[in-house]
């Protein structure tokens, strides 16, 4: 939970990518690869963690806050290319989240203030 919620996530949420952007001039191309390249990067280390500890989830055979900050991520993820195929434990994870009712629920494209 934490390699994601404190070193994948915060680099490449609005506050940073407008930053990039409006301060320091990066288009939308190399926002996009710097995305790219913070979730790939983070993503190999975790995959190699996951190896040895995930079972249907992140660690086991029980949800946990790991699989709560991952399936964001892997969402984000997608969103900037990344490409999962690379990481298969971490999409097996992701698809068996999916599956379930509250990840379902809490996607962004099923909240009331999603763009439609």
């Amino acid at each position: 939970a934490f390699d994601i919620a404190c070193d994948i996530q915060p680099v490449s949420n609005l506050r940073v990518l407008n930053t990039l952007k409006g301060e320091l001039g990066a288009n939308d191309a190399q926002v996009t690869q710097w995305c790219r390249n913070i979730i790939t990067n983070g993503f190999v280390a975790l995959e190699q963690r996951l190896q040895t500890r995930s079972g249907k989830y992140a660690f086991g055979y029980a949800l946990s806050l790991a699989d709560v900050c991952l399936v964001p991520q892997v969402y984000n993820a997608m969103r900037f290319g990344v490409e999962m195929q690379k990481f298969p434990i971490i999409q097996k994870i992701y698809d068996n989240c999916q599956a379930l009712d509250a990840f379902i629920a809490a996607a962004p494209e099923k909240q009331i203030d999603a763009v439609k």
